[in-house]
């Protein structure tokens, strides 16, 4: 079928090998297209929130409050104040004489309460609207409970969801270089952009530890307040989700000059290339001799297990739809090691160079989309009709509803997908969902039989 695209949205759309490639992006969401992006407010919760022992604090209007509860299954193996969601509950008094005050007794009666480490608090859009010193009202806390307080300029109607990443790590940066570094190894490194899903940054670190690297800080899973603190002391920055990180890896190259390194955990040949690349940052050649036993012990169990899942998959078709661009590069690679054709690849926040890789890794005829909405995916999905959807919550009833099947590969998920063990867990996953029987019974499967 014809897939039905609006007008305004032509330039957001590519089909590999039709034109010469040309992608527009960072846009704002088309009015009335139920944009599948999400406003600034959004992007810094999804990136802060994780740090385990701080406080964080909404001010504005309860629903934007439901928007945090547990958002993430950021899993932590101590504290568990990110898990609360708190918020000053503006009401339409609030708006009309503003909300300091209630922000103020909201932070003195939460720190009493909790003894967070430090306090974050998200601006949005009433209280850009109405105009609320954020600044002054921490700044008047933290010097009275002697902790850090810190606004976050998050108010959605300032852009979008990337808008947000770069209010967090602005916010995150204040933390930065005020901590003692002493005893921390030449060896080390901070990892940024990895969110402990389903514990993920537990396995990153073990390896880690066996190629003999100290891990300072986790921002921003399982995070810690006073390891940001001392985050500044560490040798090289790992960079996994850039989107949202790597604004405060470039802040840190500039001020600290800790050089950054971009990774990825996801599949085999990425994970793989991030282990061997911080080897050869440390030119340690003892640790790229681990580094190797390492990746190959794991190949080894991992790669017998991978040959079964191929024998199935393999000419299988896959669409992609995810948040950040730099998933969706080790998306396509582990679909390619399955012997799966990726048919359909997008993000919510890729950047011209996100898609110009893209654009290099896939296949002729692959549709490459940015900041797609329910109806062109509908469209896209039925046109090449595919085995598999990979998305996050907003994209599973789309599939669900076309009788397609999904993989979750969003905040809710339960089950690790990164390193070695998650290319594993992903195939199986992958697997027990494409040779499902139930698909043969979907209207679009019976239609094609008759």
């Amino acid at each position: 079928m014809e897939p039905v695209i609006f007008e305004e949205r032509q330039t957001q759309i590519h089909r590999k090998g039709t034109q010469p490639f040309d992608l527009a992006c960072n846009k704002d969401s088309l009015a009335g297209a139920v944009s599948q992006r999400a406003c600034v407010f959004c992007g810094s919760r999804v990136v802060l929130y994780p740090i385990a022992d701080a406080l964080h604090l909404v001010h504005g209007p309860i629903g934007c409050a439901a928007y945090t509860w547990d958002i993430r299954g950021a899993l932590s193996s101590g504290p568990e104040l990110h898990r609360l969601s708190f918020s000053t509950d503006l009401q339409e008094r609030d708006v009309i004489f503003g909300g300091e005050k209630k922000l103020y007794r909201a932070l003195m009666e939460l720190i009493e309460r909790h003894s967070p480490k430090a306090a974050f608090v998200y601006s949005t859009c009433i209280v850009g609207l109405i105009g609320d010193d954020l600044e002054g009202v921490c700044k008047k806390v933290s010097k009275k409970k002697g902790i850090p307080v810190l606004p976050v300029q998050s108010e959605g109607f300032k852009g979008n969801k990337r808008a947000g990443y770069h209010a967090a790590c602005q916010a995150m940066f204040r933390l930065v270089g005020a901590g003692d570094t002493t005893g921390i190894s030449k060896k080390s490194l901070n990892i940024l952009g990895d969110f402990n899903l389903a514990g993920e940054i537990w396995i990153i670190r073990e390896y880690f530890k066996r190629m003999g690297i100290e891990v300072v800080a986790n921002i921003t899973g399982d995070g810690r307040v006073d390891d940001l603190r001392r985050a500044h002391g560490a040798a090289l920055n790992v960079v996994q989700c850039s989107g949202a990180t790597m604004d405060l890896a470039l802040m840190m190259e500039e001020v600290y000059g800790i050089p950054h390194l971009r990774v990825s955990y996801f599949g085999v040949e990425g994970m793989a290339e991030s282990l061997y690349s911080v080897a050869r940052f440390f030119d340690d050649p003892e640790m790229m001799a681990r580094t190797r036993e390492l990746v190959r012990e794991e190949l080894a169990e991992l790669y017998p297990r991978l040959q079964e899942f191929r024998r199935a998959l393999t000419g299988k078709k896959a669409a992609i739809y995810v948040g950040g661009a730099f998933k969706a590069f080790s998306l396509v690679k582990a679909f390619r090691l399955l012997g799966m054709e990726v048919v359909l690849v997008g993000s919510q926040t890729g950047t011209p160079a996100d898609y110009q890789e893209l654009h290099d890794i896939t296949d002729e005829g692959t549709i490459i989309v940015d900041d797609s909405n329910p109806l062109e995916l509908s469209s896209f999905l039925k046109e090449k009709d595919v085995d598999i959807f990979v998305g996050g919550v907003k994209e599973r009833p789309i599939a669900y509803k076309l009788g397609v099947g999904f993989c979750d590969h969003n905040h809710e998920r339960k089950e690790a997908l990164e390193g070695f063990v998650g290319m594993l867990n992903f195939a199986q996953e992958v697997y027990n969902t494409v040779m499902s029987p139930v698909w043969q019974f979907v209207p679009r499967k019976v239609r094609k039989a008759a």
